[in-house]
């Protein structure tokens, strides 16, 4: 009996010096309180890849809010082609037109989807198992179907499939690229972003200089004529028309080409970054402890602020960070 009430006892105390040592972000030189916040109007309920749901079930999207309100029971999918798209757990899709809000397409899939985008007459729809499709919007026809590999487990941060003229282009739950030819109805190529087991789908995805820049929480992609991959443990990405901008996990921010060299970075010791914003000339990274750190784009300088915040759903939006019911704009 004593063995076992020493070893309970080793456990506790192992696991308690562990949490009470945990490395938050102290910075050592605070400039002051940020000035430019306040309260929201209504409070975030859901966030996917672009939009976030509030209270009174409206949309705020990453430009502007939206005049359009989705139905109880489901959740907002995405913004596209002049549609909002959303879906409940059981597979029931809707697409509204923001436009003209007598116009509602629906489809009956019968399985949870993961991510979906509208592109004239077609929608492409990645289910939660990994399988992608592609549906005739006026007609809801099946025009293919591709399987692919079951995820374990995900990230939030799903990103929607992406049309490129005629090429559907799906970012998947298990860190691929698969290039689909809608006219076609044919699969052309799989790319590989990373191959984790957990974790693993795409987070990022944008064309950049004519180059598929995609990430998943583990590693970065540049594809052209070439494919480079480099290794980071990512937490936000943003773009500025000539620089892409990351953090990660060690707190670090890092300015890369579209090749990913690097063109300078700069570290802050256990950050945790929640969001990232560029503007103007300047980058400003909201961290969880309750700060806002503004940087020059070259990273060689920045202040830090201290700002109030709490735990809870977070979206970026029109130079504006979103925390449930609070805003904070670096305007």
């Amino acid at each position: 009996m004593k063995k076992y009430f020493l070893f309970f006892f080793l456990v506790f105390v192992v696991f308690f010096s562990g949490c009470s040592s945990k490395k938050v972000f102290e910075p050592t030189l605070v400039k002051g309180e940020w000035q430019h916040y306040g309260d929201a109007n209504e409070s975030i309920i859901d966030t996917t890849s672009g939009l976030a749901l509030l209270e009174d079930r409206s949309v705020l999207a990453v430009k502007t809010r939206v005049d359009v309100k989705i139905q109880d029971s489901y959740r907002p999918i995405a913004n596209s082609d002049g549609w909002i798209i959303s879906a409940t757990i059981d597979g029931n899709l809707t697409l509204q037109s923001i436009e003209d809000k007598s116009v509602h397409k629906k489809f009956e899939l019968k399985k949870t989807i993961a991510g979906a985008s509208a592109k004239d007459d077609i929608l492409a729809v990645l289910f939660s198992d990994n399988e992608m499709a592609l549906y005739s919007v006026t007609t809801k026809e099946l025009l293919l179907k591709e399987q692919g590999n079951v995820p374990v487990v995900v990230d939030s941060r799903i990103v929607n499939p992406y049309f490129m003229n005629e090429l559907v282009l799906f970012p998947t739950l298990d860190g691929k690229i698969i290039i689909i030819n809608s006219q076609l109805k044919k699969k052309l190529r799989t790319t590989i972003v990373s191959s984790e087991e957990h974790f693993n789908n795409i987070i990022y995805f944008n064309v950049i200089d004519e180059k598929i820049i995609a990430a998943t929480g583990h590693k970065i992609l540049s594809m052209s004529s070439k494919e480079i991959r480099i290794p980071y443990e990512i937490r936000n990405i943003a773009y500025d028309d000539k620089n892409i901008f990351i953090n990660t996990k060690q707190g670090e921010v890092l300015s890369l080409t579209p090749d990913l060299q690097v063109n300078a970075k700069v570290k802050f010791p256990f950050a945790h970054f929640l969001g990232m914003i560029i503007h103007k000339e300047k980058l400003y990274l909201l961290e969880k402890e309750g700060y806002i750190i503004e940087c020059s784009k070259d990273l060689l300088e920045y202040n830090i602020y201290k700002v109030d915040i709490d735990d809870g759903y977070i979206f970026v939006a029109n130079k504006i960070f979103y925390i449930n019911d609070t805003y904070i704009s670096v305007e």
